[in-house]
């Protein structure tokens, strides 16, 4: 058979594809587009393993299926390479983080050509690239040069709202905006200084400069989001962090976010990823109540979705980051609730969510008026209650909620009984608690509740009706050094934007990568970080973008990445339009996904793109998970070992293989197996102990331990590189059974500690890329998690030695017919070719390498060398295995990539049967089978059923009673 030399293969054919620019993407508007793209990946110093390349194989399977289709397909490569992992490398060894960027992109893409993408590698971003970033510093001038209206529901330019302040004030102006914006009319604003003007702004503009509470991590010096922290501490390092309250850059994202509900109807995402966002964005239609504090001029503003049980709250709840928590705090009761807001407060948002079980909080010995009732109220801290989502208060009734309740119950406090009434004409207000329970009334009477209570509430002045999201604005500073510098220099404490002839605002060198000694980010280590005009030298904002910036928009670069003088040209964004086809993990259902949705529509309403959502068909690639090996020590447990004095024994490294481990822990193991392991354990524990008295193991008993995976093979353990993978394990010595070292195994994440992560280079060197590609797909559907087992890899190296097969001699030449092939050989090819095509429509990728290896089986079992079913073969295989089927079609004679072909049709006719196997029936029982053509008449067949040697046997010259034709089923005959 001919050698499948698929190393030399591979090099030729990724050499070919680079200097030929084989994937190169051009606006091409005679030709349909296809987009697809891959989540941004950050280049980290570990490089990929196996399970990274999952959705890029599949991307690229597709983006070079839709090639061969005639499509004009972006598939564009690049790296999201700002971040703390280089910076916190930065810290500790001195060197600058774009250095080890660097090297760590060089690697990536290193891998990523070794497994033979289809990427346009002239189309590459980097985020930290300042001809790259100079864009997202544009996109947050026009951010901050824009405000949201209302009534023309889009972003605006600020320059228009000056406008009509200066000729009506704000008065009747719908826009997005800072809760507490006080009202002013024309002569106010014109009375207004530069200062006050400038400050008046801020509250409208779509990101602002504004006090917020954040994840203060002060050991790595920097503001961390919700998903860097777990538990307290920060998931980089495990340092303690803090909530603070700190003035930060933020995004009006909120401004957005029913435009953001509404085009999750228009995209094609799984339902639990739109449920996600929904949750996240969390709409709720209800009411603001103002509670007035007992004693005092201090007022609660409280948002509720259920205005209609007012009478059943029984205590008033503020967050514990809350001013207002802390000033109602009366002498009585000061110790216990300082102490107790001091924790609170530290706890992060995401664990005071999700921890249900744990109840805490304090009572702060004030007390508010029930608007509706004049009822008193107790006033309570809890940590259930979130700063920033409403008002940082909740007006609890116990019996409609859940977590309210059970706080009430823990605290003793009253849970009011919730009874069956009606709701009559007047009454609003009213005394003795009439609470509607939504269980037993419809909907539309709970609606009409809470209009009548909406309009007494605001008919009194005491509340108003609204509607609350639970999202929050963006916050949209880091506290760190390696991140986009914001473009904008502080005069008189007020940010100004520096000009657009001046972008790049470039990052500075620092001495160090750490705050200076007064608590300032790193970039105040910078000499000269000023910013010079025309009237003065002022200072430049010391903190970065957070990572999701230069994500936000990286698939509108892609498609004119050169671009000077824009962030990339109408004519490309409105060709390539939205994402056609984007995957990537789960894990980026909300910060990611809800930040780039926000971008688009913000850029869409600007004008300069014609979508205002990028993503059009999304897919979540499973995880690969990782299949742990294990090898079993013998645990020294002794009856007694007596040295000399002070000296320490050294103890065996024994591993016994798992058959033996599985006996002792199941305590069957025999008594001869028993023998043999003390002996050899007593054997090497007095070679390694001369001086010891030896007195034997009081019981035998093992231990698992990992074993590095990449040094076992079909779970048996190669027991000479065992011995070099550590230094303690040189002398190790094992009890096998049948002559080898059985490993156990478990499917456990795929990480460094465990042992088990796969390297693809590693995968590669032995099988070749083409394997790798194969494999991963046939592990199992796409989106489902599955584990790496490196012992089924042959299968898939064995069908494309067979592939490769087909097209040579026995003796190794290359050999193809150009004869006609037969029907059995059409009906094969075609088989295939229909299941590619179905499975590509539904993203079924495992299912179309089964269909490759039945196709090649049927046809190696027909002898197959023809070039009608051959060529056409090898395209169908070349979007899963590129290398091997560009040089199979190179070997057919063409000149160019098999990457010009076309798909090959499918043809229905070649699928038809035009015969049938009949069952022949005599007397209930099958006693023949005949092949008959499906176009004989009942008669014909019933006279070729009589004809069969066997059936004839059967009558022994006797006539059938009665015979029974169905055509194309059964033969029935009655004797």
């Amino acid at each position: 058979m001919a050698e499948y030399t698929f190393r030399e293969i591979e090099n030729k054919w990724q050499a070919y594809w680079e200097k030929n620019q084989t994937f190169l993407a051009k606006v091409n508007p005679d030709k349909p587009k296809f987009y697809t793209l891959d989540m941004f990946p950050y280049p980290s110093g570990a490089g990929l393993h196996v399970g990274h390349p999952l959705g890029y194989i599949a991307s690229d399977i597709v983006a070079r299926f839709k090639t061969l289709k005639g499509y004009n397909v972006l598939h564009p490569m690049g790296y999201d390479s700002f971040g703390l992992p280089a910076e916190q490398y930065a810290i500790q060894t001195g060197q600058h983080p774009a250095i080890t960027t660097e090297q760590n992109i060089s690697r990536y893409t290193e891998q990523l050509k070794n497994i033979g993408f289809a990427f346009d590698w002239s189309k590459e971003v980097r985020t930290s690239d300042p001809s790259y970033y100079k864009w997202t510093q544009w996109i947050f001038m026009q951010l901050f040069n824009s405000y949201y209206d209302q009534d023309a529901d889009k972003a605006i330019p600020i320059d228009s709202l000056v406008s009509r302040f200066e000729k009506e004030g704000n008065r009747s102006i719908k826009a997005a905006c800072d809760d507490e914006t006080p009202i002013f009319s024309a002569e106010d604003w014109n009375a207004f200084s530069e200062k006050e003007k400038q400050e008046m702004l801020l509250k409208y503009r779509l990101t602002f400069l504004a006090e917020t509470t954040v994840n203060w991590c002060p050991a790595l010096g920097t503001v961390l989001s919700n998903d860097e922290v777990k538990d307290g501490f920060s998931e980089r390092g495990g340092h303690p962090v803090e909530r603070k309250k700190m003035m930060q850059w933020s995004m009006r994202i909120t401004a957005y976010a029913d435009r953001l509900l509404q085009g999750l109807d228009k995209v094609d995402w799984s339902e639990p990823i739109k449920e996600m966002q929904r949750n996240w964005i969390g709409k709720s239609i209800g009411a603001e109540v103002i509670f007035q504090v007992k004693d005092s001029n201090e007022t609660i503003k409280v948002f509720t979705t259920r205005v209609d049980t007012i009478y059943g709250v029984t205590y008033l709840a503020l967050a514990p980051e809350s001013d207002l928590a802390a000033a109602l705090i009366t002498e009585d009761q000061r110790e216990t609730a300082e102490a107790y807001i001091e924790v609170a407060k530290n706890r992060s948002e995401r664990e005071r969510m999700s921890d249900v079980k744990t109840i805490s909080g304090a009572f702060t010995g004030s007390y508010a008026i029930n608007p509706f009732n004049g009822e008193e109220i107790q006033i309570w801290v809890a940590d259930y209650v979130l700063a920033g989502y409403g008002t940082g208060a909740v007006m609890a009734v116990p019996a409609h909620d859940e977590r309210d309740y059970n706080f009430a119950k823990h605290f003793g406090l009253e849970i009011r009984q919730v009874i069956e009434g009606s709701m009559e004409e007047g009454s609003f207000p009213g005394k003795g608690g009439l609470i509607i329970n939504s269980g037993f009334i419809s909907n539309l009477y709970m609606k009409d509740a809470m209009i009548k209570a909406i309009d007494f509430l605001e008919e009194k002045g005491i509340g108003k009706g609204k509607i609350q999201f639970r999202m929050r604005d963006a916050i949209f500073t880091r506290q760190r050094y390696w991140g986009e510098p914001l473009p904008v220099y502080f005069k008189d404490g007020l940010p100004y934007l520096i000009e657009e002839k001046d972008l790049p605002l470039v990052l500075p060198e620092v001495d160090k990568y750490l705050p200076t000694e007064d608590g300032a980010p790193p970039l105040g280590r910078a000499k000269d970080w000023t910013y010079k005009t025309a009237d003065g030298e002022y200072p430049l904002e010391m903190s970065t973008m957070p990572g999701w910036a230069g994500s936000s928009w990286y698939f509108f670069r892609y498609t004119d990445p050169k671009n000077e003088t824009e962030f990339a040209s109408k004519k490309n964004t409105d060709y390539w339009g939205a994402v056609d086809l984007y995957i990537g993990g789960s894990e980026h259902a909300t910060g990611h996904l809800l930040y780039s949705r926000f971008w688009t529509k913000f850029l869409y309403d600007l004008g300069v793109v014609s979508i205002d959502e990028p993503f059009q068909k999304m897919i979540n690639q499973g995880m690969i998970q990782g299949r742990s090996n294990f090898v079993y020590r013998v645990k020294p447990l002794f009856t007694g070992a007596k040295g000399q004095e002070g000296e320490k024994a050294n103890l065996p490294m024994l591993f016994v293989s798992k058959k033996y481990h599985d006996d002792i822990q199941n305590g069957t193991l025999s008594i001869e197996d028993k023998n043999t392991i003390e002996e050899k354990f007593k054997s090497m524990f007095v070679n390694l102990n001369p001086t010891y008295e030896y007195h034997g193991l009081k019981k035998i008993d093992t231990s698992e331990m990992h074993v590095d995976v990449n040094i076992v093979y079909n779970d048996q353990l190669n027991l000479e590189k065992f011995k070099a993978w550590r230094p303690d394990l040189a002398d190790a010595e094992f009890v096998l059974e049948d002559g080898k070292y059985i490993c156990g195994f478990e499917v456990e994440k795929m990480s460094k500690s465990k042992y088990n992560v796969v390297n693809p280079d590693d995968i590669i060197e032995r099988y070749g890329a083409d394997t790798l590609r194969l494999y991963e797909m046939f592990l199992g559907p796409l989106e489902q998690f599955k584990p790496w087992n490196t012992n089924g890899i042959d299968g898939v190296f064995k069908f494309l030695r067979k592939l490769w097969n087909l097209y040579h001699t026995q003796g190794g030449e290359f050999q193809v017919s150009d004869a006609e092939p037969s029907k059995e050989e059409y009906k094969a090819l075609h088989k295939a070719i229909k299941k590619m095509e179905e499975d590509m429509a539904n993203f079924s990728f495992n299912t179309s390498v089964s269909s490759f290896m039945i196709c090649v089986n049927e046809l190696s079992v027909l002898k197959t060398n023809k070039r009608k079913i051959l060529e056409p073969l090898a395209i169908l295989v070349s979007p899963y295995a590129p290398h091997i089927s560009e040089e199979l079609w190179s070997l057919l004679g063409h000149n160019t990539s098999i990457t010009e072909a076309s798909f090959p049709v499918f043809d229905e006719k070649y699928l038809i049967e035009s015969s049938f196997e009949y069952p022949v029936m005599i007397n209930g029982k099958m006693r023949a089978k005949i092949q008959l053509d499906l176009s004989l008449s009942k008669e014909e067949i019933e006279k070729a059923a009589l004809a069969d040697e066997i059936v004839q046997k059967w009558l022994d010259g006797k006539a059938p009673k009665k015979m029974i034709v169905v055509p194309g089923k059964i033969v029935n005959v009655v004797i």
